[in-house]
C-alpha cells in the first residue's frame, strides 16, 4: 500500500487543497494529510480546528486520514512509512520554494520522493491568505471553501456584506 503525505498549514483549507488532495488519492493509496504545528506563525484557527475543518471538508474522501506533526517533515513521513511527500504547484512563482524544500528533503532522507501536483486552472490564484482576507472584509468565500470552512470564518468575522 503506497502512502503519501500532504503537509501544510491549510489555514484554512480551501477548495484548491481539496482539489490537489483528490489528484492525490487518485495516484496513492492512502494519503496523510497533516497540519504542521509552527509556533513561529499565528494561524487565523487552532491546529484542533483545522484539523476538525479538514476532517470533516474531506470526509467524502476514500483513503485520507488527517493528522498533525511537529518538527522536520523527513521524520514524520518516515514515522508514517510514507513513501512521497505531496505538494501543490500553483504557480511558477511557488516552483522556486518548493524546489529547494524538495531537495532539501531528499538530502536528509533520499528514499522520500516530492511529488508536485498542480490544482485545476481554476484555483491557480487562490490561497489560505486570500481567503482569510476576504473573510475578514466580510466577503462571502463559498467559491472557495468548503461550506463548513465558510462558516467558521463567518463565526470569526462575522456575516459577509449583502
Amino acid at each position: 500500500m503506497k502512502t503519501a503525505v500532504y503537509p501544510g498549514s491549510f489555514d484554512p483549507v480551501t477548495y484548491g487543497h481539496i482539489d490537489v488532495l483528490e489528484r492525490a488519492i487518485s495516484i496513492f493509496d492512502r494519503v496523510i494529510v497533516t497540519i504542521a504545528r509552527n509556533s513561529s506563525k499565528a494561524p487565523l484557527f487552532s491546529t484542533e480546528q483545522r484539523a476538525e475543518l479538514l476532517r470533516e471538508a474531506v470526509a467524502h474522501l476514500p483513503n485520507v486520514e488527517v493528522d498533525t506533526f511537529d518538527g522536520l517533515i523527513v521524520d514524520y513521513v518516515r514515522s508514517r512509512k510514507a513513501v512521497a511527500l505531496v505538494r501543490g504547484l500553483r504557480a511558477v512563482s511557488d516552483f522556486e520554494f518548493e524546489f529547494q524544500m524538495a531537495l532539501m528533503n531528499r538530502k536528509l532522507d533520499s528514499e522520500i520522493a516530492t511529488v508536485f501536483l498542480m490544482p485545476h486552472e481554476k484555483f491557480t490564484y487562490l490561497n489560505s491568505s486570500i481567503v482569510r482576507e476576504l473573510a475578514r472584509h466580510r466577503t462571502d468565500v463559498s467559491d472557495f471553501v468548503p461550506d463548513n470552512v465558510r462558516a467558521a470564518l463567518v463565526a470569526h468575522f462575522g456575516e459577509t456584506h449583502p
